[in-house]
């Protein structure tokens, strides 16, 4: 709510194509490990790349990962006869300067960057020009905004979970296997998205006056929810997708389709809610357009690299049930956050009105530079499925430290932004000074985290592409038990306590709670996750 041209026509960053001596085009990579150098002393036309190798013949270091020649494709799924040395026997640890790590670090998060910016536009889009219709349009959308993107973000392991299997699979040679992985992750997801556009076209109502919906507000979050649903499909779909290029270590890609979507995102909601006369429905219409579009790109692209791989588009139970199990891990370290957004959420409706719609401008700016903040942490989930995948141990502990210092540092700089531009900020959503002034004060408080936060994401990205994705489980509830009884207070307090008739004290709290508690603690288990445990990837 996620360059240059497509790598469609060469899937596998930094790989050339060569010719053949009898002229016909070898799709493979060649780079054979036996032979570094030309027989005749004479360079080749076609130079081939040796596998142990990681610097170029030109002296200068190709920060793009170069991968084993004798490692055939499968073809039509069935193994290869041939043995496969790079799968078979492990391979000689990269020894890269550390000077090359922030240079790939920057390859992959400059263009991811530019794609998650994008992707929280779409929420940012919808934010402003239904704020414009009025304080209750903005309050429905403030609730059926988080009800989709909790059902969004529950499925967003279908992103997290492929990124870290096709990067495992590049490192190890094998970038057939990572395309047929995210293949049937694009069918598993496709089937899960149809469930949940059903699921809250059907139960709309009932969910949203669960979770506080009133008389005034129900109409509009119904609108927007109903006419936003059918585009899960396109959304999931465009995840797997996504993660899959990714963990190809193609972040150019996703950056295209993110930022065309939103583009015809703004100009969709614009034609349809203004001209059009469908008000907030016509908002959710355009955003389940939108992705739907960027699905069938995305798809497009990985369709062109599995044919180039001979990698079958049919999907099988046995790839389809793996793919489900690799994620259920994440799925449930989703949950888990997703619950904790929701209570957040309850307990800022139970404030008032006026802080729902406060508290929309405030997560609308935190799902923003949540999103920019992340782009980090897509090229940590690479790099380290990378190593994980080569066993290059050796590098990363180097490669933790910098992404760690990386991601405090950024974290810290977005606060300062958003810290400096709080009492301007809001009017962009609202003109109701009833809502502005409690918004601003908020929007301080969160900017006070982002340092914390920019931490969290980025250990959050080591240890999914790790493969480490049971211990996050297992912390994200320990995270979740800490946070909710301090909501629960906070909730209380402001119905029947000391913070009664202070709606803009009381959502200064609730987001004091969520920096201070909630992101504290995931930082805390994240660190243990990764330097500190006894299954620590290393130590200190």
């Amino acid at each position: 709510m996620t360059g240059t041209t497509p790598s469609a026509d060469n899937p596998q960053p930094g790989v050339e194509t060569c010719r053949a001596p009898h002229g016909t085009e070898d799709p493979r990579p060649q780079l054979p490990a036996e032979e570094p150098h030309p027989r005749s002393g004479t360079e080749d036309p076609c130079p081939q790349l040796p596998a142990e190798e990681p610097h170029s013949r030109s002296g200068t270091e190709d920060p793009r990962p170069q991968l084993p020649a004798e490692e055939p494709h499968s073809r039509g799924g069935a193994e290869d006869p041939r043995p496969h040395r790079a799968a078979d026997a492990p391979q000689r640890p990269t020894e890269e300067p550390r000077a090359s790590i922030p240079r790939q670090i920057v390859a992959l998060a400059l263009p991811a960057l530019g794609a998650l910016v994008a992707q929280p536009l779409f929420t940012v889009i919808d934010s402003a020009m239904v704020g414009h219709l009025g304080t209750p349009e903005l309050a429905g959308l403030g609730i059926a905004s988080t009800v989709l993107n909790t059902v969004v973000g529950v499925f967003v392991f279908l992103a997290y979970s492929t990124t870290a299997i096709a990067g495992r699979a590049l490192g190890a040679g094998r970038p057939d296997r990572a395309i047929r992985g995210g293949v049937e992750a694009m069918w598993l997801a496709a089937g899960l998205g149809l469930v949940a556009a059903a699921a809250l076209s059907l139960g709309a109502d009932p969910l949203l006056r669960g979770l506080g919906a009133d008389a005034l507000t129900l109409p509009h979050a119904s609108a927007y929810l109903r006419w936003s649903s059918p585009g899960l499909v396109g959304m999931f779909v465009a995840y797997a997708a996504t993660g899959t290029l990714r963990g190809l270590q193609d972040t150019r890609t996703p950056l295209i389709a993110a930022t065309a979507g939103a583009a015809f995102n703004a100009c969709a909601n614009w034609a349809l809610m203004y001209p059009l006369g469908m008000g907030v429905a016509g908002s959710g219409l355009g955003t389940a357009l939108t992705q739907t579009l960027m699905a069938a790109f995305l798809v497009a692209v990985v369709v062109r690299g599995a044919r180039r791989e001979r990698v079958p588009l049919r999907p099988s139970t046995s790839g389809v049930l793996a793919a489900a199990l690799d994620g259920a891990p994440l799925l449930v370290r989703t949950i888990a956050l997703r619950a904790a957004l929701l209570a957040t959420l309850a307990t800022v409706t139970a404030i008032g009105t006026q802080a729902l719609a406060a508290h929309q401008i405030v997560w609308t700016l935190w799902t923003f530079a949540a999103y920019v903040l992340d782009a980090l942490a897509i090229a940590a989930q690479a790099l380290v499925g990378f190593a994980e995948g080569r066993g290059d141990r050796g590098g990363m502990a180097p490669l933790l430290r910098t992404l760690a210092r990386w991601g405090t540092a950024f974290g810290a700089l977005v606060g300062v932004v958003l810290g400096a531009a709080s009492p301007w900020l809001p009017a962009l959503f609202t003109a109701d000074p009833a809502v502005r002034g409690p918004a601003s004060w908020a929007i301080v408080v969160g900017a006070l985290f982002q340092p914390l936060a920019g931490l969290v994401f980025l250990l959050d990205g080591i240890l999914i592409g790790a493969g480490r994705g049971r211990f996050l489980a297992a912390a994200s509830l320990v995270n979740l038990a800490l946070y909710a009884p301090l909501l629960w207070l906070i909730a209380r307090s402001s119905s029947t306590g000391a913070l009664a008739g202070s709606p803009a004290v009381a959502l200064a709290l609730v987001w004091a709670a969520y920096g201070a508690v909630y992101t504290g603690a995931r930082a805390v288990t994240n660190a243990w996750g990764t330097w500190f445990g006894r299954a620590a990837l290393v130590r200190g």
